[in-house]
């Protein structure tokens, strides 16, 4: 599948880091964990780098759902959750997502947030937008299948899979919605993938590092400390919480926080395995992470915000 909207020149150019204030839209399984939670916040808490033009909540299906539209009806929820607690109206910002995964790569999922994102990816006039997905890529692929001509004005930044050496892409967003997931490396679309192992894996925090730089600092800074610490069922010493969503948001924010080069998409396999081929087109991959001056900038927006 390849629908070739956009040149290989352009692609890259695209592909450049951000410089200045951005246009951003999140696509989160909100409720899946507690790192979609920290990204949201970080997102909104971060009004001088990005605009938050609109939240999609996401399917998922784990221990904490009876199945994709039961996740993304518990995410949506708790992404109004999180706009009470930061003391902001969600009116007009929230959308429902898909209640299934794909069934094929070619048939989309109707959507109030792929209408959404369809809409604002339209409007080219406000400039290029960042669709940064931090959960499976359902709601972004039938977007583009709904709409294939938006990838000419969006940059997704998604944090799903591992790194293109890993001996496995097996990974929960990615896995989720397989065909969802090829599309994105498949289509064309200018791309920022952030490894889950071994790159978002880096970004752990402690008990005793949220005690100190979120709990009791604000509204949204308690209820973070909460469920993060719910997460803690032994001996709090040596126990740590990768925060992993903060990646793609620190990406959109400062991109000097998540290092990235330009690889070939690689082509993911039925075994969850990742093939290469040099002559497919480009995507940027993330390689690193600087831990601490993401954490730094997440807990001191935590501590002002809400």
């Amino acid at each position: 599948m390849d629908f070739s909207y956009i040149s290989p020149s352009k692609r890259i150019a695209l592909l450049t880091p951000p410089e200045g204030r951005v246009r951003m839209v999140l696509d989160t399984d909100t409720f899946n964990e507690v790192d979609d939670q920290f990204a949201v916040a970080h997102a909104l808490l971060s009004p001088n780098e990005v605009e938050v033009e609109a939240i999609y909540a996401a399917p998922f299906h784990n221990n904490r759902s009876n199945g994709p539209e039961d996740g993304m009806e518990k995410s949506y929820d708790e992404i109004l959750r999180l706009f009470e607690r930061l003391n902001r109206s969600p009116e007009g910002l929230v959308f429902k997502g898909s209640r299934r995964y794909l069934h094929d790569a070619d048939t989309p999922q109707q959507s109030a947030a792929a209408e959404d994102l369809i809409a604002k990816a339209k409007d080219a006039e406000k400039g290029l937008l960042y669709v940064v997905a931090i959960g499976a890529i359902t709601n972004v692929a039938s977007a583009i299948l709904l709409e294939p001509s938006i990838i000419e004005n969006i940059v997704v930044v998604w944090l799903g899979g591992n790194a293109l050496y890993w001996h496995t892409a097996f990974e929960f967003n990615l896995k989720q919605d397989i065909h969802a997931s090829r599309i994105m490396f498949d289509v064309g679309v200018p791309l920022v993938t952030i490894p889950c192992l071994p790159v978002a894996s880096h970004l752990q925090t402690s008990i005793p590092e949220i005690n100190i730089h979120v709990a009791g600092k604000s509204g949204i800074g308690d209820y973070l400390a909460k469920i993060v610490s719910g997460y803690c069922t032994t001996d709090p010493a040596g126990w740590s919480k990768v925060i992993w969503d903060i990646a793609a948001t620190s990406w959109v924010i400062n991109p000097d926080w998540v290092p990235t080069v330009l690889e070939h998409s690689p082509i993911l396999t039925d075994q969850f395995s990742w093939s290469r081929d040099a002559s497919r087109h480009n995507i940027r991959v993330a390689t690193s992470v600087k831990r601490d001056d993401i954490f730094r900038d997440v807990f001191k927006k935590i501590a002002t915000g809400g």
